[in-house]
Protein backbone atom coordinates (compact mmCIF):
# COMPACT_ATOMS: atom_id res chain seq x y z
CA UNK A 1 0.00 0.00 0.00
CA UNK A 2 1.06 3.67 -0.82
CA UNK A 3 1.45 6.77 1.36
CA UNK A 4 -1.43 9.15 0.83
CA UNK A 5 -0.55 12.29 0.15
CA UNK A 6 -3.16 15.16 1.13
CA UNK A 7 -3.75 19.05 0.39
CA UNK A 8 -5.82 21.51 2.38
CA UNK A 9 -6.29 24.92 1.85
CA UNK A 10 -7.48 26.57 4.65
CA UNK A 11 -8.77 30.38 3.87
CA UNK A 12 -9.63 33.06 6.77
CA UNK A 13 -11.96 35.71 6.59
CA UNK A 14 -10.14 39.36 5.51
CA UNK A 15 -8.47 40.35 8.66
CA UNK A 16 -9.26 37.02 10.52
CA UNK A 17 -5.90 36.00 9.40
CA UNK A 18 -4.22 35.85 13.06
CA UNK A 19 -7.05 33.73 14.57
CA UNK A 20 -6.80 31.13 11.93
CA UNK A 21 -2.97 30.87 11.76
CA UNK A 22 -3.03 30.90 15.52
CA UNK A 23 -5.47 27.36 15.42
CA UNK A 24 -3.65 25.99 12.74
CA UNK A 25 -0.43 26.19 14.47
CA UNK A 26 -1.85 24.58 17.67
CA UNK A 27 -2.84 21.78 15.37
CA UNK A 28 0.95 21.01 14.07
CA UNK A 29 2.48 19.33 16.82
CA UNK A 30 -0.62 16.84 17.68
CA UNK A 31 -1.29 16.04 14.20
CA UNK A 32 3.12 14.92 14.08
CA UNK A 33 2.39 13.28 16.90
CA UNK A 34 -0.37 10.73 15.59
CA UNK A 35 0.35 7.16 14.53
CA UNK A 36 -0.52 7.41 10.75
CA UNK A 37 1.22 10.63 9.90
CA UNK A 38 4.35 10.88 7.97
CA UNK A 39 4.83 14.76 7.27
CA UNK A 40 2.63 17.37 8.04
CA UNK A 41 3.83 20.71 7.03
CA UNK A 42 1.58 24.15 7.49
CA UNK A 43 2.52 26.92 5.36
CA UNK A 44 0.74 31.22 4.05
CA UNK A 45 0.43 31.79 0.95
CA UNK A 46 2.62 34.45 -0.15
CA UNK A 47 0.14 35.18 -2.86
CA UNK A 48 -2.51 35.69 -0.81
CA UNK A 49 -2.63 36.46 2.51
CA UNK A 50 -5.56 35.10 3.81
CA UNK A 51 -4.98 31.36 2.61
CA UNK A 52 -3.09 28.66 4.53
CA UNK A 53 -1.83 25.42 3.02
CA UNK A 54 -1.07 22.32 4.26
CA UNK A 55 0.96 19.45 3.06
CA UNK A 56 0.47 16.16 4.39
CA UNK A 57 1.71 12.70 4.50
CA UNK A 58 -0.44 9.43 5.45
CA UNK A 59 0.35 6.03 6.05
CA UNK A 60 -3.23 4.80 4.86
CA UNK A 61 -6.83 6.40 4.43
CA UNK A 62 -7.91 5.01 7.36
CA UNK A 63 -4.81 7.24 9.17
CA UNK A 64 -6.41 10.41 8.08
CA UNK A 65 -9.92 9.70 9.01
CA UNK A 66 -8.67 8.46 12.38
CA UNK A 67 -7.00 12.33 12.43
CA UNK A 68 -10.26 13.84 10.86
CA UNK A 69 -12.10 12.58 14.00
CA UNK A 70 -9.19 13.19 16.17
CA UNK A 71 -9.92 16.06 19.36
CA UNK A 72 -6.94 18.19 18.12
CA UNK A 73 -8.62 18.56 14.82
CA UNK A 74 -11.93 19.88 16.20
CA UNK A 75 -10.35 21.79 18.71
CA UNK A 76 -8.67 23.54 16.31
CA UNK A 77 -11.34 24.33 13.83
CA UNK A 78 -13.43 25.48 16.90
CA UNK A 79 -10.85 27.62 17.43
CA UNK A 80 -11.12 29.15 14.06
CA UNK A 81 -14.34 28.94 14.23
CA UNK A 82 -15.73 32.28 12.59
CA UNK A 83 -13.02 33.15 11.34
CA UNK A 84 -12.90 30.86 8.51
CA UNK A 85 -14.13 31.94 5.44
CA UNK A 86 -14.65 28.23 4.20
CA UNK A 87 -14.95 25.42 5.13
CA UNK A 88 -11.22 23.49 4.54
CA UNK A 89 -11.16 22.21 1.32
CA UNK A 90 -9.36 18.46 1.99
CA UNK A 91 -7.76 17.22 -1.29
CA UNK A 92 -6.48 13.71 -1.70
CA UNK A 93 -3.87 13.27 -4.19
CA UNK A 94 -3.16 10.67 -6.79
CA UNK A 95 -0.25 10.60 -8.72
CA UNK A 96 -0.57 11.36 -12.13
CA UNK A 97 0.42 8.17 -14.91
Amino acid sequence: MSDLNVVAVITAKPGREDAVRSALRELVGPTLAEDGCLSYELFESQAESSVFVTIEKWRSQADLDEHVKSPHLAAAMTAAGDALAAAPAIHPLAPVA
